[in-house]
């Protein structure tokens, strides 16, 4: 259901390869949460570093949702960049898993597309 890679550099720095590697594979960058930061504007204090990033291929999506607008709750793609020990995470949970959820099997050749994508924009940042 997830995908996930280890990296050795800071968040920030994955963060930076990981946009760029999307730009790379013809996915815009829809926004780029951080949520210590937007916690701490709630008055929560919330310790671990975490960036979530959007990525949208809007090609790909335009198919999907003309096929199932339901889907429109899973999208856009979310991957998360965060701290594990000594580590940064990258993690994205799988296309294929999650589209799978609506029951549209005609979407499985975009939702592969997509997962494979994903992975080499993750293993890009990951490097």
């Amino acid at each position: 259901m997830l995908y996930e890679r280890e990296a050795t550099a800071t968040i920030a720095d994955v963060c930076e390869k990981l946009v760029n590697a999307a730009t790379e594979h013809k996915f815009g960058v829809l926004g780029i949460h951080d949520l210590k930061q937007r916690m701490a504007a709630k008055g929560v204090d919330f310790g671990p570093a975490c960036l979530i990033v959007e990525v949208c291929n809007p090609k790909q999506a335009k198919t999907v949702l003309e096929t199932n607008m339901s889907i429109s709750t899973a999208l856009p793609c979310r991957i998360s960049i965060f701290q594990r020990g000594e580590k940064t995470v990258v993690s994205t949970l799988k296309p294929r898993a999650l589209l799978g959820m609506f029951g549209n099997s005609e979407l499985d050749p975009v939702a592969r597309d997509v997962e494979e994508t994903l992975i080499r924009i993750i293993n890009a940042a990951c490097e």
